[in-house]
């Protein structure tokens, strides 16, 4: 998670950079839902069944501050499908671990948003598109009015909601209607996600955007963070699964504010880049842990082996190397002067392509000028 509008606020304001210690996990509690979306990594659907029970649920949660987890993203499926989400947050809670909720909104309604705002620190709602797009890239007509419904009814209760967004050949067109949609509703964040090949985005490799492609919106986000900030919105700009948009920003900083390039830079080797099987991981419905919700690999299993046993072994050969600051990566990475910045990118992404985990990520659009220092 590139974070371009406190990176920005930060840097020439000389803050501290926003922060949080220990690791975040993506939890998929559940792996049914009401949607059918065409880059699902979990190939969720209606017709799944829960299999995880609250007692694997609580007895893993107390295991998370021992593996150094403070923050959990609930995700699926459709989180909000289970009956006891609230109780699984509540325990959370408990244990001093903070929570994000991951939905397409269509389940938050009058009669139970002021419970989602007061259990969920933020709350991500999906949108793929206008409506149109939306609802054909979901699966289901009228997906997008219920979930820009469920937008203003957690704006209107006073909670803090954003918009997610990923970028395929199928949304590419709603791309720059996404900032009108964010400017027009004042929603506190949008977090624009590079699609990674993965459950149903790898069954879809072809709806992947071009680098060339990838460049001009990248470089279109970074000016809509610098037009927020000085004119002061409240918009937070964040990028997914694609962290030379770091190198990007560094570059605009280097020619546009060369005194603080500096200050930058140190706060993008202290963000260390793609940080899967470290300060984040995974875990799904089935018991599984993998370094990151994309990745072709599991670590362990923490219905079988307690989750901290796992997420802190010396002994786990795969994390040891994904641990590593900067990794090991071939490929173009290897002669790239901003491998401490980038830290090689997305290693399910490179998997897909060539069967390596340790290739060079195949979605990187830096040219080799801009891999020099």
């Amino acid at each position: 998670m590139f974070r371009l509008s406190n990176l920005i606020k930060s840097t020439l304001e000389d803050q501290k950079s926003r922060t949080l210690n220990g690791s975040i996990m993506i939890w998929n509690f559940t792996n049914r839902c009401n949607l059918l979306c065409h880059h699902c990594y979990s190939k969720a659907d209606a017709s799944k069944k829960d299999t995880l029970t609250l007692e694997e649920i609580k007895e893993t949660i107390g295991r998370l501050k021992a593996g150094g987890v403070n923050f959990v993203i609930f995700s699926g499926g459709e989180p909000l499908l289970r009956s006891d989400i609230f109780e699984i947050a509540e325990c959370m809670k408990e244990n001093n671990i903070m929570t994000y909720l991951s939905t397409n909104g269509m389940y938050v309604k009058e009669h139970n948003v002021d419970r989602i705002i007061d259990t969920f620190n933020y709350i991500g709602i999906s949108i793929d598109g206008i409506e149109e797009i939306h609802d054909q890239f979901r699966g289901q007509v009228g997906a997008y009015k219920k979930s820009i419904a469920a937008i203003k009814l957690i704006q209107a209760h006073g909670g803090n909601v954003g918009i997610r967004f990923t970028i395929t050949k199928e949304t590419q067109d709603s791309f720059y209607k996404m900032f009108d949609l964010v400017e027009e509703l004042n929603v506190d964040k949008l977090y624009i996600s590079h699609l990674v090949y993965s459950g149903r985005g790898e069954d879809n490799l072809s709806i992947d955007i071009t680098k060339e492609q990838r460049r001009e919106f990248v470089d279109f986000i970074i000016n809509k963070a610098f037009e927020y900030y000085e004119n002061d919105s409240n918009i937070d700009l964040v990028t997914g699964n694609m962290e030379m948009d770091a190198v990007m920003l560094l570059n605009r900083f280097k020619e546009q504010y060369p005194n603080k390039a500096d200050i930058l830079e140190k706060k993008l080797k202290a963000w260390a880049g793609n940080s899967a099987g470290n300060r984040l991981g995974n875990m799904d419905w089935a018991g599984n842990v993998k370094p990151d919700p994309f990745f072709p690999f599991n670590v362990g299993n923490y219905l079988e082996t307690p989750f901290n046993e796992i997420w802190t072994s010396k002994e786990n050969d795969l994390l040891n190397k994904l641990r590593q600051t900067p990794r090991q990566i071939e490929g173009k990475c290897a002669s790239c002067d901003y491998i401490d910045i980038c830290n090689g990118g997305s290693r399910s992404r490179a998997y897909a392509i060539t069967g390596n985990l340790w290739d060079e990520d195949p979605s990187c659009y830096l040219t080799k000028e801009e891999m020099r220092r």
